[in-house]
């Protein structure tokens, strides 16, 4: 990028994050809710936040967070968020893992492809010594999506285990400080000389 180019951008970025950041300590001096007041802050803002949640919804939060699928930055997150949740409510942490993150919801095919191989009865569950490949699984309905979806689910998992270890943890100023170090305060205007 040209010397020219370089410093108009510049410019043009110093006087956008000023103008909104002055806007934000306004509406904020105003009393009006920081969520609001934040609306128009750039994505490269770097925010504190404070939340309150049911276990309930942090439950459902967290399986989201931690499931393979999920950006590994928010799996990062929501691990460490379930060590938390292991310290402070150890059975629901169990029944969390038990359920959600190692149990699984079948659809209407994948149990018909079940149903395929198993007859239940009130002893219990027999095997019917049949197989059903992915062609068969195909003709149910499912998507070979599915079926590789549907064929992970049933093997086996490892249980994960979000230990946290509370030794290892930094103090809350080291990440402060990291915080501010990181923000931008703008750049000193370039010396004549």
């Amino acid at each position: 990028m040209e010397t020219g180019l370089r410093d108009e951008a510049k410019q043009r970025w110093q006087e956008g994050r000023a103008g909104v950041s002055a806007t934000y300590d306004w509406l904020t001096s105003h009393e009006l809710a920081r969520e609001l007041a934040r609306i128009d802050l750039p994505l490269s803002t770097y925010t504190q936040w404070y939340w309150k949640i049911d276990l309930h919804n942090l439950l459902h939060f967290l399986t989201l967070r931690v499931d393979s699928h999920a950006q590994w930055e928010i799996q990062q997150y929501g691990q460490v968020m379930a060590g938390m949740l292991k310290r402070v409510a150890p059975l629901s942490y169990e029944a969390w893992i038990d359920y959600d993150v190692c149990g699984a919801r079948l659809s209407r095919m994948e149990l018909d492809g079940l149903r395929e191989l198993l007859r239940v009865s009130e002893d219990g569950i027999e095997g019917q010594g049949r197989r059903l490949g992915r062609e068969a699984l195909g003709s149910l309905g499912l998507s070979s999506r599915e079926v590789d979806e549907f064929l992970s689910t049933l093997g086996r998992r490892e249980v994960p285990d979000f230990e946290l270890d509370p030794r290892s943890a930094l103090p809350a100023s080291e990440f402060a400080d990291r915080f501010a170090a990181a923000v931008p305060r703008g750049e000193p205007e370039p010396s004549e000389g």
